[in-house]
């Protein structure tokens, strides 16, 4: 059909002239509701996205001289964090001198695993990078490799006792 022809076709119809495949020989079109189209196809990637797990690593900072209470809520944050699949970094951050006093993050650390190993597999065990320490937990929900001989859950609780 001629585009011309096409055109008037959509006009008469009240819809657009879409190109679906610009590059084939000789080029193919659609008649078409161009902004119900449109429309339709960013509600269907809200839905895909939606599906979709939008962190996989989320990191949740702390300071070495962090009261209880806001520990608590932290602790809260990264409960919410591992119910919903994710893997949490948690970091120390030392500012200025605090950075002598490492063991005090250890401790912060070791605290925060410990009140989370009914949820949380230890992943990485503390470790210094740059001006931060941190450790890593993974819901306990996550497949992990299975050693010759060893069962997976009897694994991930001796590997949170060591660290």
């Amino acid at each position: 059909m001629a585009t011309r022809d096409a055109l008037q076709l959509a006009h008469e119809r009240e819809l657009d002239l879409v190109e679906v495949a610009p590059t084939a020989v000789p080029p193919v079109c659609r008649l078409l509701d161009y902004g119900k189209f449109r429309y339709l196809q960013t509600k269907r990637e809200r839905e895909a996205r939606k599906g979709r797990r939008s962190t996989e690593l989320a990191e949740v900072r702390l300071g070495p001289t962090i009261s209880q209470h806001d520990l608590a809520a932290k602790v809260e944050k990264i409960k919410e964090l591992l119910g919903e699949g994710a893997k949490v970094r948690v970091a120390v951050r030392f500012r200025g001198r605090e950075i002598t006093h490492p063991e005090l993050g250890v401790k912060i650390l070791r605290n925060v695993a410990e009140t989370l190993k009914e949820l949380s597999k230890l992943e990485r065990p503390p470790a210094m990078e740059g001006r931060f320490l941190f450790i890593q937990l993974s819901p306990h929900g996550q497949p992990e490799p299975v050693r010759a001989g060893q069962g997976a859950g009897q694994e991930s609780d001796a590997e949170a006792q060591d660290a």
